[in-house]
């Protein structure tokens, strides 16, 4: 008899309803994880555009000046989006011609810069993320808080054993 999580219904066919039984159990994991957060993004995506006229990447980097008001330099911004410098300049010049972000001198390396949030993007990115979290708190209403909470823990325990292989050389 197959669990009904091996699964998805057939509207919603996902990389984890072509597993079997016979595929370990990590791998349905990870599958089951990655189709989860690919609808929740790829919803997320198409509702920023819709109602905000604006990509999740720039969406992500505001949050990020949101989160340190004193700026960011750009190598920053591109170690905790997790993409190219490139990446984060295309964005950063995207949002500064909207006047959301300015660079600004850096407060201790005259050759470089730091980006921040002007006042426009601050309240732009306060109205989005107020929305944001809405959405998410609807695609997970059918989670209990504690079944949340569970799940956030057990998240935490798989991230730190990922971040201790990455010191294993593993």
């Amino acid at each position: 008899m197959r669990d009904k999580t091996d699964n998805d219904d057939a509207d919603h066919p996902d990389l984890a309803s072509r597993l079997t039984e016979d595929h370990h159990q990590s791998l349905k994991l990870w599958l089951r994880m990655l189709s989860c957060t690919v609808r929740i993004e790829n919803e997320i995506r198409s509702r920023l555009r819709a109602s905000f006229n604006i990509t999740l990447p720039r969406f992500d980097l505001m949050a990020q000046l949101e989160r340190h008001p004193e700026g960011l330099r750009m190598g920053e911004l591109s170690r905790r989006m997790m993409v190219t410098g490139g990446n984060v300049t295309g964005i950063t010049d995207q949002l500064e011609r909207e006047q959301l972000v300015v660079r600004v001198p850096h407060r201790t390396d005259r050759r470089g810069y730091s980006v921040k949030l002007t006042d426009e993007g601050r309240r732009a990115f306060a109205e989005m993320a107020v929305v944001h979290e809405g959405w998410i708190a609807s695609m997970l209403k059918d989670m209990s808080a504690a079944e949340k909470t569970q799940m956030i823990g057990l998240l935490a325990q798989m991230k730190q054993g990922l971040d201790a292989q990455d010191g294993d050389g593993a």
